[in-house]
């Protein structure tokens, strides 16, 4: 029996329509997912760690003699200048064996002041040598004769040695304060006081004074009292001078260099602070991890560019240290990032559809990546790819910012 034209028009069309129903019933739905674009600029690879700051000199001023000490009156914030008299003590006069004691101590605040006279002298030296090199290197890289990488180097060397003078000087200063507290102390007592005030009897009023400019950070003797020849008194320091002590894993510890930049986050205000790395400890030491793990960690200083001044010492903070910086890089989100074998892959998406790509991967920090293969600038790649995915499955995908 033949089949008219019609009828099988009929049938045709029947089987198409069930043969696209059934598609639709099967397939498989397009798999949501987020993603971001193959990015070009800086990339940095840093070290991230819990800090804290420190202020680079700290000093401890003490009772140069026994004696009877007058409450002292500053507080924890005050200013002090050099010379601002810090604590009142009335001494007692000295006995035989007290003053032989006072004469040894004396020639020894002398010879430690001849020593931070000398190393005063070489910071001196050594900055202007930096200088005058900071100073060539300028006139080269004006005339193209040099890297940019070498005049920052000597600008970093420049800046480092001023850093070591100023040191330098406050610990002359202090050595100074030292001789003139030493030498104070072998002053026969009296019942006259000095610099014009009434003394207790048969004592001499010793002024205790401050050998730097900075601000008072701990009264540790406050209260009148008799205090014994080296007692701690007040602790000062100049919190302009600032520096961040960060410990990391020894691992992470021989990738930094001195010179590298440390970005300086969470501090409590809104901008972030720079540093520079000015030396890694060479010796680490055991520390407990939260998990109680035993870890060896070293400590990585480096001192602070212009800190504010409502930051102070002691107080935590979050650093980054940088080890890597690329100025110009093709990069991916490192959640893009997956593995294949022995090498790495993204999915890439192309005609709203998941292609396999590998890719060749350098550098990498926790964000982004740096991608050597296998991608270019401007191609969109899938976040976080789920066990969904498969070349050529269909995406519905949201984009994340560029």
């Amino acid at each position: 029996m033949k089949l008219s034209i019609k009828k099988i028009v009929r049938i045709s069309s029947a089987v198409a329509i069930g043969a696209l129903a059934l598609y639709v019933l099967l397939r498989p739905d397009p798999v949501e997912v987020e993603t971001a674009f193959v990015d070009r600029g800086v990339l940095r690879v840093t070290v991230d760690e819990e800090g804290r700051t420190r202020v680079h000199d700290h000093f401890v001023v003490a009772a140069p003699v026994v004696g009877s000490l007058e409450r002292i009156e500053l507080h924890e914030g005050d200013r002090v200048e050099p010379n601002t008299v810090v604590a009142r003590l009335h001494a007692v006069p000295l006995d035989e064996r007290a003053r032989t004691q006072a004469e040894a101590q004396l020639a020894a605040a002398e010879a430690a002041k001849m020593a931070a006279d000398a190393r005063l002298r070489k910071a001196q030296a050594t900055l202007e040598q930096a200088t005058r090199t900071r100073e060539r290197t300028d006139s080269l890289v004006a005339e193209g004769l040099e890297a940019t990488r070498k005049q920052d180097e000597d600008r970093l060397a420049e800046t480092t040695a001023l850093r070591e003078m100023e040191a330098a000087e406050f610990a002359a200063q202090v050595a100074r304060y030292e001789v003139e507290a030493a030498r104070a102390a072998l002053l026969e007592g009296g019942p006259r006081g000095s610099d014009g005030d009434a003394a207790q009897t048969g004592t001499t009023l010793r002024l205790v004074r401050s050998p730097v400019a900075g601000r008072v950070f701990r009264i540790i003797t406050r209260s009148e009292q008799v205090v014994a020849a080296g007692t701690p008194l007040v602790e000062i320091g100049d919190t302009s001078a600032l520096e961040v002590v960060v410990d990391v894993l020894s691992q992470d510890a021989v990738r930094v260099k001195p010179g590298a930049m440390m970005l300086i986050e969470d501090w409590g205000g809104e901008s972030t602070l720079v540093a520079r790395v000015r030396m890694v400890e060479p010796s680490a030491f055991t520390k407990v991890s939260a998990l109680g793990v035993e870890e060896q960690r070293v400590n990585v200083i480096g001192d602070v560019l212009n800190p504010p001044e409502r930051l102070g010492d002691r107080y935590r903070v979050e650093a980054r240290i940088v080890v890597w910086e690329g100025e110009d890089v093709v990069k991916v989100p490192t959640s893009a990032l997956f593995r294949v074998g022995d090498g790495w892959a993204v999915f890439v998406v192309d005609n709203e559809r998941a292609r396999l790509r590998p890719v060749e991967v350098g550098h990498r920090n926790v964000r982004e990546s740096e991608v050597l293969a296998g991608v270019s600038e401007g191609e969109e790649t899938v976040l976080y790819p789920s066990d969904q995915l498969q070349d050529g499955v269909a995406l519905v995908h949201s984009r994340a910012t560029r």
